[in-house]
């Protein structure tokens, strides 16, 4: 099986890339970055932003895209989502499904859902209240449309929070590592009692592969762990997990506006798209 992956040399991507090798793939990658590129597989340096009419014959004819290029982030309210990374992922998604390619997976995320918490289902409508948000609500719902006049298999994976390395240098371990790595005394954050959802990298990357090679189970796949964590005891249980040491200056920030206090996904559905052995071994 022929699976373009674009972001390729993304913080996921090459996680990604990683375990469709090890399960045997005929890979082609796309980026406009080179870090991170595997050597085994055949990438092809292409900015999609730039429009063209060849894109499917480009990259070989794919029987499958797992579609995570998305530029700008962590500036969820810059207008950009809108006005290029939409507008570009669409036209580019819908060049490859009308000359062929059936299997779409695309990255989603849980800035879809808003300000809505508890556990979130993806049975509930979205309400995102971020550009960043908008943006890929949007997206999803011009493929549910143009999925009604070129029928394709469609899975909307919506990523939570995540960690591991390479990470971007923004997020809160990664900030903690190096203010541990300065030598800082203090570290300064919020009042750490926020609840959210996350997973490592590697799990994150194996849950894309798995509900990608699969085709029962599609519409939006939730993928997260369903188990709500605060900021306050992940980042004391990394002190404990590396055996180092900083303090803490709770409250130093206020909470964010943007993001509910309390939230995490239901693993329903993809639980049952993950454990689709039948399927997976099928497309192997």
């Amino acid at each position: 099986m022929k699976i373009l992956v674009t972001g390729a040399s993304g913080f996921i991507g090459c996680y990604v890339v990683g375990q469709l090798l090890r399960a045997g793939h005929d890979i082609v990658t796309t980026s406009t970055k080179t870090e991170l590129l595997s050597d085994n597989v055949l990438h092809i340096p292409c900015d999609l932003n730039i429009e063209r009419n060849d894109f499917y014959e480009l990259f070989r004819r794919p029987d499958a895209v797992i579609h995570l290029a998305w530029q700008g982030l962590p500036n969820y309210d810059e207008l950009f989502h809108i006005e290029r990374n939409l507008r570009t992922s669409y036209y580019f998604l819908k060049q490859m499904i009308e000359s062929g390619t059936k299997n779409i997976n695309v990255i989603g995320t849980c800035f879809e859902y808003g300000l809505q918490e508890g556990c979130l289902s993806e049975d509930l409508p979205a309400n995102p209240n971020t550009v960043y948000g908008v943006a890929k609500n949007t997206l999803r719902i011009f493929l549910e449309q143009l999925q009604k006049k070129s029928p394709f298999d469609f899975k909307w994976i919506r990523l939570f929070y995540l960690y591991g390395t390479n990470q971007n240098k923004n997020s809160i371990l990664e900030q903690l590592k190096s203010a541990i790595k300065r030598g800082d005394k203090i570290f300064n954050m919020s009042g750490g009692e926020q609840l959210r959802d996350y997973l490592p990298v590697e799990t994150v990357a194996e849950n894309i592969v798995k509900i990608s090679l699969q085709n029962n189970v599609q519409g939006i796949i939730n993928n997260c762990s369903g188990k709500p964590i605060s900021i306050r005891r992940l980042v004391e249980e990394y002190l404990k997990n590396t055996e180092t040491k900083i303090e803490f200056n709770f409250g130093f920030y206020p909470y964010t506006n943007y993001e509910p206090f309390a939230f995490w996904g239901s693993t329903k559905k993809m639980d049952s798209a993950c454990s689709n052995n039948v399927c997976i071994k099928k497309l192997l």
